[in-house]
């Protein structure tokens, strides 16, 4: 479990072939501390499990389910990938609930920027549409955001502040880059029960 509050953006340092699937190799710097084999950690909005470490490297296999729902099979060495430990008992909420399960690719349709700050424009899939609620929460490659405003077709909008841009990867993208998008775990319970009594 996580919450969606980025400890810091880390570069990719190697993608490599495995068996069925693929490899990726993250630097964690100084978020290493404490990481042992087994542990998950989010990157870029997905659960994956350290399989390796190396000094501050970190190994994760990619099966081939994350490489369908995931841009990681594209990414390169030297990009940088929004990292999260997992959430300890006692310690503060201060994202949401996010489970690093990729519910879908987002795109982005369009960026506004007002100087230091910054409006981001996301559409996400059909199957997630029902998960878009105007103030709800979501998570963009890994980052706990509040939706600002829907403005149909899958398209919403998200406020993003200095801090934000400066401490996480979303300052990088451009539009017509793809997105991991979870929609809000409560969400989904509901929607779930309400399936289940139709």
């Amino acid at each position: 479990m996580f919450t969606g509050l980025v400890e810091r953006a880390a570069p990719v340092v190697g993608v490599k072939a495995a068996k069925g699937g693929l490899v990726l190799e993250v630097d964690l710097g100084v978020c290493s501390e404490g990481v042992r084999h087994g542990d998950s950690i989010c990157v870029a909005g997905a659960c994956l499990t350290v399989i390796s470490l190396e000094g501050t490297v970190a190994g994760f296999d990619l099966s081939p389910e994350t490489i369908e729902k995931t841009v990681f099979s594209s990414a390169l060495a030297g990009r940088s990938v929004n990292i999260e430990r997992s959430l300890r008992v006692g310690d503060r909420l201060g994202g949401h609930f996010v489970s690093g399960h990729v519910d879908g690719l987002g795109e982005v349709v369009a960026i506004e920027n007002h100087e230091d700050f910054s409006t981001h424009f996301y559409r996400a899939p059909a199957e997630m549409h029902a998960f878009l609620v105007s103030k709800g929460s979501i998570t963009v490659d890994g980052v706990s955001l509040t939706i600002a405003e829907l403005q149909g077709n899958g398209v919403f909008s998200v406020a993003l502040i200095p801090e934000t841009l400066d401490s996480t990867t979303l300052a990088e993208l451009g539009v017509g880059d793809s997105v991991h998008l979870e929609g809000d775990l409560l969400g989904k319970y509901v929607q779930r029960i309400l399936e289940l009594r139709t």
